[in-house]
């Protein structure tokens, strides 16, 4: 699947094309901008064909133009030609005067929607990319504070047939809350699996724990001052069930499975006007996979902002109901203004603290492509304070009954890497590199995979030495809080939640003592203690206690592979951060041979001479982050993005988006779970599935080639 992917991707320059299912023009609930229903999409272009089968009539679709320039047969570029001097080359529908449409010709000759070049927000023809000295401005009535245009390039598919309304018919529904507590009650349905659905129960425990010395004997007469032990936790498998609704069935992990924990999930997206055109598009589209993809527990609130934030819609519940009128809210915005971050993240946690009920899993998602220019924290500033702009409410630690992570987005070559890294640690999330905008959705289905996948929360792992002469030395945890007791004796780390599959590694040194008599020496002992997100009872889980031989005389000591993979992932993490100051300081060649050295390191150990799988992905991605630092200007616009999310991925373990991370054929997966992979190939079929693949190459040859 992967190496097709990605030749896909190449050959269509992904897809832009959206489809949105037909929606009722009835009044709806919430506070967000609803555009005229004659300048709307179909309100979810945004869902997969198997989606709309039943809401939108089979017919032609129009194209997209990807963002990329490819090179097509002069049949196919002369029938191109010819049909575009037809159509509007902004929203690609035909150019007919009549019904409301005047048409404006620019000095290149190139014909448009007068609406459409209105609604352009820059005086470049996206034709030929030559520069007008005039453009039409849009009426003030038309478009109070911005939020009222529609965004041209959404306009992807044709039209349903909608009731024709005059333009000066839009709305806006009424003066934001003061307090965000109209969260739709939860009155959940049962999150019991039906009868007709068989569940494949292989465990009974949630969390498996393994630990791993790092030599299974030691002569007796040796002590040791940095003994390493792993400690190895899994999550249980999110067992997968067969359902007959699905053709042939089939299994879904993420639809049609054994129970899960509900989400409340805010969404905060920069609209701001370097968002315009293309971007839009991409994350409307993205939005939409999100929403499809949410179940009818689930609830879904979405924040946008640009100088300024709103909630453009409240927390409900992803019902059919529920999805459409979400749809329809982003749908509804356009892009203008500047970047307030700040603002933006200040609303979606206070649509959290506000609310009346809570599911049981909580996150925010942060998606922006530049810089926060409001609030002066940019990294052109002397001293950028990125914690000023985290709520307090949300701060991971802070407040351990209100901790909601912020998974944050940071697409294109523009926005402030070290800004949206600082939100990701600061609260306990993630940070993605989203290099190329069409990767937008998948970047946020492997996220959402995960964050539907929610088996253990509040998880603290606390280890204790099982032999009076033995003492901890330290804790090798990441990100996660940890500590060791003044004595020694016990330690403890504050993992929080686990997606299902998910696994996690801790490196424990310990000081081990000579034993005078003992053939063997009693280490460790590791008990779990968590929440269960369904039932929300407290349970705990304890290992056995792990030991050593200590014969006389023992032969050469061979080194664990497993605890060899884990001291290499540290030993990479740490270069990085190495690597980032020295970059960051100006010193590209000596960040460029702190990776060098650790490779090198890495390429002596036991991991190493086996072509371990981790070796080999820390391998590439040492060698990745060292071409991205080739230059100034090269690691400005992407190198520090590139290694911030991966020392996001390491220090959390878990799976972020950077470079073609989400693709099968990639090297750099790391932890990576069933769930994110299933969501993730759910986003890559919608492009497969889409019937409007030969449109979008028949539209491709218009786009200029980027720069």
């Amino acid at each position: 699947m992967g190496s097709k992917w990605r030749k896909v991707k190449l050959s269509l320059g992904l897809n832009l094309c959206a489809y949105l299912p037909r929606t009722t023009d009835g009044d709806d609930d919430g506070d967000y901008h609803l555009l005229p229903s004659s300048e709307r999409l179909s309100d979810a272009a945004l869902l997969p064909p198997s989606n709309r089968e039943n809401m939108v009539p089979s017919r032609t679709t129009t194209p997209l133009p990807s963002s990329h320039c490819l090179r097509l047969p002069k049949s196919l570029s002369k029938s191109s030609s010819k049909s575009s001097k037809q159509t509007c080359s902004i929203c690609l529908m035909k150019l007919k005067q009549g019904d409301g449409h005047a048409i404006f010709t620019a000095e290149c000759s190139h014909s448009f929607h007068f609406h459409c070049v209105a609604s352009h927000d820059n005086q470049v023809c996206p034709v030929c990319r030559s520069k007008w000295k005039e453009i039409p401005i849009r009426s003030p009535g038309l478009d109070p504070g911005g939020w009222s245009r529609n965004d041209a390039l959404m306009d992807v598919a044709h039209r349903l047939p909608v009731p024709q309304r005059n333009l000066n018919q839009w709305h806006i529904r009424g003066p934001e809350p003061g307090v965000f507590n109209d969260d739709e009650s939860l009155d959940h349905l049962p999150v019991i699996a039906e009868s007709n659905n068989t569940l494949d129960n292989t465990s009974d425990t949630t969390i498996k724990i393994e630990m791993y010395p790092e030599v299974s004997t030691a002569p007796r007469s040796h002590s040791y001052d940095d003994f390493t032990i792993l400690v190895h936790l899994k999550a249980a498998v999110m067992a997968a069930i067969r359902n007959p609704s699905l053709s042939g069935g089939q299994v879904n992990l993420l639809q049609s499975r054994s129970p899960r924990a509900p989400v409340d999930l805010v969404t905060v997206l920069d609209i701001s006007g370097s968002m315009s055109g293309t971007k839009l598009a991409l994350l409307k589209r993205a939005m939409g996979f999100l929403i499809q993809n949410l179940g009818c527990n689930d609830r879904l609130s979405v924040i946008a902002f640009s100088s300024n934030a709103r909630r453009l819609f409240p927390l409900r519940r992803m019902s059919d109901m529920g999805q459409q009128q979400a749809l329809r809210a982003v749908n509804s915005v356009i892009a203008n203004g500047g970047t307030n971050i700040a603002e933006g993240l200040r609303k979606g946690a206070k649509v959290m603290e506000d609310r009346t009920e809570k599911n049981p899993v909580s996150s925010i998602i942060l998606l922006s492509d530049g810089q926060d220019t409001v609030n002066g924290v940019g990294p052109n500033s002397s001293y950028p304070n990125y914690g000023s702009l985290i709520p307090i409410s949300i701060r991971s630690g802070n407040n351990r009954e209100f901790q909601i992570p912020v998974h944050t987005f940071g697409f294109g070559t523009d926005h402030d890497a070290s800004l949206m890294h600082s939100i990701s640690e600061i609260s306990g999330g993630t940070f993605s590199f989203i290099e190329t905008e069409t990767m937008i959705q998948d970047a946020l289905a492997q996220c959402i995979g995960g964050l539907l996948s929610v088996v253990v929360q509040e998880l603290q792992v606390w280890v204790e030495c099982m032999n009076p002469n033995l003492c901890l030395c330290s804790l090798k945890a990441g990100s996660y809080r940890s500590h060791v007791s003044a004595d020694g004796k016990t330690g403890l780390i504050d993992v929080g939640d686990l997606y299902a599959d998910e696994e996690r590694d801790f490196l424990v040194s310990v000081k081990v003592p000579a034993e005078s008599s003992q053939c063997e020496t009693s280490l460790l002992k590791v008990k779990c203690v968590y929440r269960d997100p369904l039932t929300k009872e407290m349970t705990s889980t304890e290992s056995g206690v792990v030991r050593i031989q200590r014969p006389k005389i023992a032969g050469q000591e061979v080194v664990s592979i497993e605890v060899d993979r884990q001291r290499n992932r540290f030993r990479a993490a740490d270069a990085m951060v190495e690597a980032r100051t020295a970059a960051e300081q100006g010193d590209l060649a000596g960040a460029v041979s702190i990776l060098e050295n650790c490779q090198r390191v890495l390429s002596e150990t036991v991991s190493a001479k086996s072509r371990d799988r981790l070796w080999v992905a820390l391998d590439a991605e040492l060698k990745e982050m060292e071409e991205r630092m080739v230059s100034r200007h090269v690691y400005e616009v992407s190198g520090r993005a590139y290694i911030l999310s991966g020392l996001s991925s390491h220090s959390w373990q878990r799976a972020t988006a950077r470079g073609d991370s989400t693709d099968g054929s990639s090297l750099v997966q790391a932890y990576q779970t069933p769930s994110m992979v299933e969501m993730l190939t759910q986003s890559q079929a919608f492009l497969l599935s889409s019937p409007s693949t030969q449109g979008i190459l028949q539209s491709l040859w218009s786009q200029p080639k980027p720069r």
